[in-house]
């Protein structure tokens, strides 16, 4: 699951003034919200999650696993479609506790013993309070499950986002940083947050070994985070030459379909 921004209208409606028609319920819909709803639904029994495998740089070793989301209802067939879909019935809480607590079952199903849990987080997630509940599914194993936020997220739209990534870190949680570079920009490489790890955009791992700037850009992350002691994740390696031009550029991890597939 691809972490997206804020988009209008996550945040739960203002219940001063509200319209007759958006209080009557599912009565006032229109057929096509109506019709979204029931896939939705059908989407949400039908959801499970696969692991995808980080490897260490150093030895190729499994560092951790990434939780990712599959679905097998053919009207919302893939993450994207669910996770839009829930942003339009502003279900976007009740999508992310169901892909937590999957993730819980899955983690605890494997019995991986040591290993880091990475889970991707939604910006809407930051104001649900069961997110930093003490009896949350992912609660017991806080201290192997980093949360990633994407670069491109509205977090400024998040009341008290320093608190409450404080919160998550002060229970054991780590932060991980995706999408790094998104569209090669050098500006807002790093967001003002406490940081464990940062992902690389796709777009900056995709054929370096042959893009000068490219491999610039990654080195000027790697020596940034290095200073902060700051994990690099090479994320969607597809290619012996990707890997081994991110292992000599100094990444400490990486991720990606020529490592491992889903599964």
């Amino acid at each position: 699951m691809v972490t997206r921004a804020l988009p209008r209208g996550a945040l739960p409606p203002r219940r001063d003034g509200q319209s007759r028609s958006a209080a009557s319920g599912a009565r006032g819909q229109p057929k096509a919200t109506t019709s979204l709803t029931a896939a939705f639904d059908r989407a949400l029994d039908s959801m499970s999650m696969v692991l995808q495998p980080i490897l260490r740089a150093s030895d190729l070793a499994v560092y951790g696993y990434e939780a990712l989301l599959r679905t097998a209802d053919p009207d919302l067939p893939h993450p994207g479609a669910m996770l839009e879909a829930a942003e339009k019935l502003r279900r976007i809480h009740v999508l992310s506790r169901r892909i937590r607590a999957l993730t819980a079952d899955r983690f605890a199903a494997e019995k991986i013993d040591s290993r880091l849990l990475f889970v991707n987080l939604h910006a809407a997630d930051f104001i649900d309070t069961s997110l930093a509940a003490g009896d949350s599914p992912l609660a017991p194993i806080s201290g192997r499950v980093v949360f990633e936020i994407t670069e491109r997220a509205s977090l400024d739209e998040i009341p008290d986002i320093r608190a409450r990534v404080a919160e998550l870190r002060e229970m054991g949680y780590r932060i991980a940083i995706d999408d790094l570079g998104a569209g090669h920009s050098r500006s807002n490489l790093f967001r003002p947050l406490d940081t464990d790890f940062v992902k690389l955009d796709m777009s900056l791992v995709r054929g370096i070994e042959a893009s000068p700037s490219k491999r610039e850009l990654v080195a000027t992350i790697v020596r940034s985070c290095e200073d902060r002691g700051i994990g690099v994740v090479g994320e969607g390696v597809e290619t012996e030459e990707e890997a081994q031009t991110l292992i000599e550029l100094g990444c400490d991890l990486l991720q990606g379909f020529y490592f491992g597939r889903p599964g």
